[in-house]
């Protein structure tokens, strides 16, 4: 006979159970999560931008087996391959048993991150030293990306199509940038400036040298050394800028977070946190029932726009090719799809609680977040997912064990974001977003539980299969 009371059983049979999933999970699981962590710290210092990240995942992915998309190729059931956009988004396939007009089933992450660009024109002297003017990517709060070590990656695209990648910054023995804040003593009228407006857009500018060149006379000399040390290095002079990608991120590795290790400190782990699961459960998908495909796409942080982000029709067109492949009717195959738009939420960080409300927020190692919707206020920007769909994802995820949690990104009028959600739900598809809960999100360094991206990484799995 049962000692708890009537209402005590009842408690139990209908409230929400919601609970730190570390204290649910048995040894091997977290075992399995930190084991799981060391290739995604990996992924991350391999990772900083959304070209690094479509190398690093092609390098996962050809080692696990997945090969080159031939257009005009028939591929069967079991086939692997990868269809690269530009070198920028990235489309992982596993062909099901199943046609493609029973539907598919997409995972999609994006792999871009806020960050400092450089303009076209960039490199300028001033007092005798050099720097670059940037004009930043994505919402950042520009305070943040002061007096920090910064790297610097990206290509020059020549005249002639010759391309040279830059990699400054990431090894030890590496000079590193950065952006200048003014001294306290000096900062009064600074001060006097809202947080917000606390650095400007134009003061983002990156020091990069204040050696001159000594052979000469003249003005710029600084700059004109910085663009001889270019030129020797990468073959470029100043024109090179007009046809290159070139970014500013911070030059720090991915880390254990804590006392206990249980998080993970790094640079732009929103979206790479989802990314990295994503890919895993790709690789570990071996004869999937329904086609999976794993999207991992540029340009989010900045509305999704371009023919790498997911408002273009790579991922349409993708389905399309699949389906006319295999005989089958394209438009159907979208319309009987599946979705899990794999993007962050914010966790609930207990210095800054009263931007969230409690009920409908989502807490660090409390699993994987479900997010039904996103959008501002009210609820503008978003799919705002199906209670069907919803049903048939919550099933899913409880009869693989894996320890979930739903959130809002904050209360009603504090704010709000998006994801790739609704560009994917406006193809006729099914979509509900999915990932893992992350502190700082959008600064320099953010910080995530090793707990949930495990989790993200089984129900990206089940989800596959």
């Amino acid at each position: 006979m049962s000692d708890k009371t009537k209402s005590e059983e009842l408690k139990e049979r209908l409230f929400i159970k919601k609970k730190n999933g570390r204290l649910l999970s048995d040894e091997a699981v977290l075992c399995k999560a930190e084991e799981f962590c060391v290739g995604y710290k990996k992924f991350l210092d391999a990772a900083k931008t959304e070209r690094m990240a479509v190398d690093a995942a092609i390098e996962i992915a050809k080692k696990a087996g997945f090969l080159e998309y031939e257009r005009g190729k028939k591929y069967k059931a079991g086939d692997r391959y990868f269809v690269n956009n530009r070198g920028k988004a990235l489309a992982l396939v596993c062909v099901g048993q199943e046609a493609a007009d029973k539907g598919v089933r997409i995972t999609a992450a994006h792999i871009d991150s806020p960050r400092l660009d450089l303009k076209p024109n960039p490199l300028y002297e001033e007092i005798e030293l050099a720097l670059f003017k940037t004009h930043y990517y994505g919402g950042i709060r520009k305070y943040q990306w002061t007096a920090v070590p910064l790297a610097l990656h990206g290509v020059f695209v020549k005249r002639d199509g010759t391309k040279v990648n830059v990699n400054i910054g990431e090894d030890d023995n590496d000079p590193k940038f950065v952006v200048n804040d003014l001294l306290p003593h000096l900062a009064a009228e600074q001060s006097k400036r809202t947080l917000a407006d606390g650095i400007r857009g134009e003061e983002l500018n990156v020091l990069i040298g204040s050696h001159p060149f000594r052979d000469d006379k003249g003005s710029e000399l600084v700059k004109l050394n910085i663009l001889k040390l270019l030129n020797e290095k990468y073959g470029i002079t100043e024109s090179d800028f007009l046809s290159a990608e070139l970014e500013c991120v911070p030059a720090v590795k991915a880390c254990d977070i804590g006392l206990d290790r249980s998080m993970i400190g790094a640079y732009g782990q929103d979206d790479r946190v989802c990314a990295y699961p994503a890919i895993m459960a790709a690789i570990d998908t071996k004869a999937p029932k329904q086609t999976l495909i794993t999207v991992l796409a540029d340009k989010e942080e900045t509305g999704s726009s371009g023919n790498t982000g997911l408002e273009s029709s790579f991922l349409k067109y993708l389905v399309f090719d699949i389906a006319e492949m295999q005989g089958v009717d394209c438009t159907v195959a979208l319309r009987n799809s599946k979705c899990l738009s794999a993007d962050v939420n914010a966790g609930t960080d207990p210095t800054f609680q009263d931007v969230m409300e409690r009920r409908n927020a989502a807490f660090l190692n409390y699993g994987v977040v479900i997010t039904k919707y996103t959008g501002a206020r009210g609820k503008s920007g978003t799919s705002d997912a199906s209670a069907e769909y919803v049903a048939e994802i919550r099933e899913m995820l409880d009869n693989a064990g894996v320890v979930w949690q739903t959130g809002e990104l904050g209360k009603v009028d504090a704010g709000g974001g998006g994801t790739v959600a609704m560009y994917i739900a406006n193809l006729g598809v099914d979509v509900v977003d999915l990932g893992v809960p992350v502190l700082s999100m959008h600064a320099p360094f953010e910080t995530t539980a090793k707990f949930d991206i495990y989790m993200a990484y089984l129900a990206m799995k089940a989800f596959a299969e």
